[in-house]
């Protein structure tokens, strides 16, 4: 009975439209911010490193390289703080997760283009 309670109250926190995107593909991220008694939205940019997790536990891992520094976040997919993500580009990878960027720099840290044809 307790697992159908915690399922009820997940499939209520998820979002009606949740956008579709996958690992390696660049992408931007607005997040909601407050300071103080204010609320802007900051933009993050980055490549998608992991999405992990499922349902409204859903989380995913975004990467840039900011001043020669590589900086990450981590969002839950499903959060309000989230306000949406845009794919800027697609990217053409053959693993789920993308660890090792991590060691990577400047163009060798770059993620092939994906060509799709519709």
């Amino acid at each position: 009975m307790n697992q159908e309670v915690i399922k009820e109250l997940e499939q209520a926190q998820l979002k009606a439209e949740v956008p579709q995107f996958e690992t390696g593909d660049t992408v931007r991220v607005h997040n909601r911010i407050k300071e103080g008694n204010r609320e802007r939205v900051q933009i993050f940019e980055g490549v998608v490193l992991k999405i992990q997790g499922g349902g409204a536990r859903t989380t995913f891992t975004v990467r840039k390289e900011s001043s020669g520094i590589g900086v990450e976040k981590t969002w839950p997919l499903h959060s309000p703080n989230v306000e949406k993500v845009d794919v800027v580009r697609r990217g053409k990878v053959r693993r789920a997760k993308l660890n090792y960027l991590r060691g990577l720099s400047g163009k060798k840290a770059k993620v092939k283009a994906r060509m799709d044809r519709k």
